[in-house]
């Protein structure tokens, strides 16, 4: 069953509207005739409640996550449980979409089918999971698991942003500092050097000139920076694109290294989760593809799966893909023959993630030093290159 949107008209003229789930749109088509209402519009709900709505934040869907099982294991009933968390959701996005998940539930629809409507919210991870915990009569258990997993996947996020705000911010100030001196500091120089007519040294001429440039072609590079952004995120849509600058990042030093330990850890918790979950092996890789945030990740878990679903077993695919780490490889090989996958994923995900908190605060133990002595080398340089006009000319007048 699909959820459609239809616009239609009565027999007296009026317009009418809403959403229906039916088998086909022919179908809906039919309904709607024998209730005496031409239909004038019919699309997908979901593709026109996710193009209007921007995804949710982990956090608040975690939160979310976490009291609607406890509510669901202290045995409430489906749909108070939705109500209650759509009234007191502070985030007005996610509770719009509890409150639209209620209506539909409250109309006959399963929890999971509801969800996946609303895919700005529930993702399909989330979505597949609450249905197999729904037919297996362990809902609160698959969202007891569901929030700890968001909350793994946001904290491992969170990592990489707090680790990338360092750099980020020094290189920054470095830009915003050397413009402000190019552009402010060095023109107060330069008519000091033409009034005095002393022969400048070549360090000194080529910060001159920079300044100059810099200020004819201020809103040159201001223009050509968000052109080249907007240019670079369209290229990155492209599925060619989007291959080209991922295979890049792996392959970047120190970077590449730690982004590979994060898909892993990734691929590891989302295809554990599943797993345990009740998800079978082909539609947990097929989500865990979608989700890995990275196209040659994504790429090398279909072509695995496409093996394993001509019989295959799991790690030896996965070993062929050269992605994975021969270490993964042989752990989910074990756990395979153990009948213990689910385990041994959570298990390599552990290690992975503690994996990546070693690499992060290793690349910040070296990045401070070095950022720390190219704003200064920078900086620095652009004062000496300024002063020593001055001093040789108290050195010829002593």
């Amino acid at each position: 069953m699909t959820t459609y949107a239809w616009v239609g008209r009565t027999r007296n003229g009026q317009i009418v509207k809403g959403e229906r789930a039916a088998e086909s749109r022919e179908a809906l088509q039919d309904a709607l005739r024998r209730e005496q209402i031409l239909v004038t519009k019919l699309e997908l709900a979901q593709k026109k409640e996710g193009k209007l709505a921007r995804r949710v934040a982990a956090r608040s869907l975690a939160i979310f996550t976490r009291q609607f099982s406890v509510m669901i294991d202290a045995g409430l009933p489906l749909v108070q449980c939705l109500e209650l968390l759509a009234k007191e959701e502070p985030d007005k996005r996610l509770a719009g979409a509890i409150a639209k998940v209620k209506e539909d539930v409250e109309g006959g629809a399963t929890l999971a089918e509801s969800m996946s409507r609303r895919p700005f919210a529930f993702d399909a991870l989330y979505t597949n999971m609450v249905a197999a915990g729904e037919a297996g009569g362990i809902l609160d258990t698959i969202l007891q698991r569901l929030s700890i997993f968001i909350e793994k996947q946001a904290k491992l996020a969170a990592q990489v942003k707090s680790a990338m705000i360092y750099p980020v911010v020094v290189m920054s100030i470095a830009v915003i500092v050397v413009m402000i001196i190019l552009w402010k500091v060095v023109p107060t120089f330069t008519s000091l050097f033409a009034g005095l007519g002393a022969q400048l040294p070549l360090m000194t001429r080529i910060v001159i000139w920079m300044s100059e440039q810099v200020i004819v072609a201020m809103p040159f590079l201001v223009i050509g920076g968000i052109g080249v952004s907007f240019m670079f995120r369209r290229y990155y849509q492209t599925p060619a694109g989007r291959m080209r600058v991922d295979k890049t990042m792996l392959r970047a030093p120190m970077i590449g290294l730690i982004l590979r330990k994060i898909a892993v850890a990734r691929f590891c918790r989302t295809l554990g989760t599943l797993l345990s979950s009740g998800v079978p092996i082909l539609d947990g890789l097929d989500i865990t593809a979608r989700t890995s945030g990275n196209a040659v990740i994504e790429s090398a878990i279909l072509q695995a799966r496409q093996r394993i679903e001509r019989g295959e077993s799991i790690s030896v695919p996965l070993k062929a893909t050269g992605v994975f780490p021969p270490m993964v490889s042989q752990m989910i090989g074990a756990g395979e023959s153990t009948g213990a996958l689910d385990t041994m994923l959570g298990k390599i995900a552990d290690f992975y993630e503690e994996e990546v908190d070693v690499a992060i605060a290793g690349l910040l133990t070296i990045l401070e030093p070095l950022l720390i002595c190219f704003l200064g080398i920078v900086v620095g340089g652009i004062v000496i290159a300024m002063y020593m006009p001055l001093f040789e000319l108290i050195g010829q007048l002593s």
